[in-house]
């Protein structure tokens, strides 16, 4: 990085699988001196390298450990460990709890158990877990996916700051942990169960007082424009989606 901006790279938005040109979940986070890697659903691992090498990864952070957000650590593990790459080993991993025998059992291919901690320096997520990697603060929020779920706040030196949803419904713990950011980026898969749907997306960060709303993780039979304009319709500022590949500079 050449300069001291926060900002937030779209690696993938696609949901409940990835799409030609649309990896799942997933988020590049630079500031601070530092590049965090925000949900590794499928097909990110592939876009994350356009913009950074794997082993120039400073952190890994996952929301919940649906597939569709986490699936691409068991890849991860491997290119850190039997790739040829450099990186320093274990990579800080913050994630719910359990999350550390999940890759195992996965990675698993014989009598002894894979060594994940090898690659990853697991570190479990709860509510109000708070880490600095480099010049960033992130924070997190238990929220209402009916699973460990956790949303995500990130600041840097400067008081910048953007809100991540990860998966879940409107709730008080997502509202808070949003308050006054400068970028909220929500998810908006549908008004189903542990979701958001694009005009509860645009509810949340309206009560936030949040600066900007990025709508992602758009269910299937709702179009990003269409999401875009219910989002709109409940929030006073800018709305966009989160197009694969857009860098959102805070």
């Amino acid at each position: 990085m050449t300069d001291d901006a926060l900002r937030i790279t779209v690696l993938g938005s696609a949901t409940p699988f990835p799409r030609p040109g649309n990896a799942c979940s997933g988020y590049l986070v630079e500031g601070g001196g530092v590049r965090v890697w925000v949900d590794a659903g499928s097909g990110t691992l592939g876009e994350l390298q356009k913009y950074v090498r794997l082993d120039a990864v400073d952190a890994v952070w996952i929301s919940h450990l649906h597939a569709d957000h986490s699936a691409d650590l068991l890849t991860a593990y491997y290119g850190l460990l039997h790739a040829g790459l450099a990186p320093s080993l274990p990579v800080p991993l913050f994630g719910p709890a359990g999350t550390a025998g999940r890759l195992a059992g996965f990675l698993t291919n014989g009598p002894g158990r894979s060594p994940v901690e090898r690659a990853f320096a697991f570190e479990e997520l709860y509510d109000g877990h708070a880490v600095t990697v480099g010049g960033l603060s992130l924070r997190a929020r238990a929220v209402e996916h009916g699973m460990p779920a956790f949303a995500l706040r990130v600041e840097d030196a400067r008081g910048r700051s953007l809100v991540y949803s990860g998966d879940c419904a409107p709730c008080p713990a997502l509202v808070e942990l949003g308050r006054d950011c400068d970028l909220f980026v929500c998810e908006a898969d549908g008004e189903t169960d542990g979701h958001h749907s694009a005009a509860q997306a645009g509810r949340s960060a309206a009560r936030a007082g949040a600066g900007r709303l990025v709508v992602t993780h758009v269910g299937p039979g709702t179009e990003p424009a269409e999401a875009v304009a219910l989002a709109a319709a409940e929030f006073p500022g800018e709305v966009r989606h989160a197009d694969p590949g857009v860098c959102f500079t805070v």
